[in-house]
């Protein structure tokens, strides 16, 4: 039995830098929590003007990269001890995450329930594949693979 050289990236392992990896992710997240803070101030009727984006929503900015950051890390911390990359670890890493927004909302009930919530869908999205497809495959593999190749002309007069 023989193994692309594709199948064989999907089984290798290769840890992940814990500590860059949640703090690339929570940047990335806090600037998302930015954007979604200065729609908030936008829309929101007050007397605070441009300040209003961090002394009334800026707890937006913080609790998004937060998120963010307790995701890729328990992800990559789960994927490096078990060695393995599968669907547990988004499951693992969303549910962590949802956790922190229910002690946020200030709930028990609320954190655990998040935490079955975006822990099953987070990794029913990593079961069924990522967006980024298959690893290890070019656009160009992708199309031949989709559209039909012709067959070459054995037959074709050569001049």
């Amino acid at each position: 039995m023989s193994t692309t050289p594709a199948t064989d990236l999907k089984t290798a392992f290769t840890p992940k830098p814990s500590l860059n990896y949640a703090s690339v992710v929570g940047l990335q997240a806090g600037a998302v929590g930015a954007f979604v803070s200065a729609i908030q101030n936008a829309l929101g009727t007050h007397s605070k003007g441009a300040a209003g984006f961090f002394t009334r929503t800026g707890g937006t900015i913080g609790f998004f990269a937060a998120m963010g950051a307790t995701f890729a890390l328990t992800e990559s911390v789960v994927a490096n001890t078990r060695e393995k990359n599968d669907a547990l670890n988004g499951a693992a890493g969303a549910c962590a995450a949802g956790f922190l927004a229910g002690l946020r909302a200030r709930s028990l009930p609320m954190a655990i329930g998040s935490c079955a919530v975006l822990g099953a869908a987070m990794g029913t999205f990593d079961y069924a594949g990522e967006l980024r497809g298959e690893v290890g495959e070019t656009k160009e593999e992708k199309r031949k693979r989709f559209f039909k190749q012709p067959k070459p002309l054995a037959d074709a007069p050569v001049e």
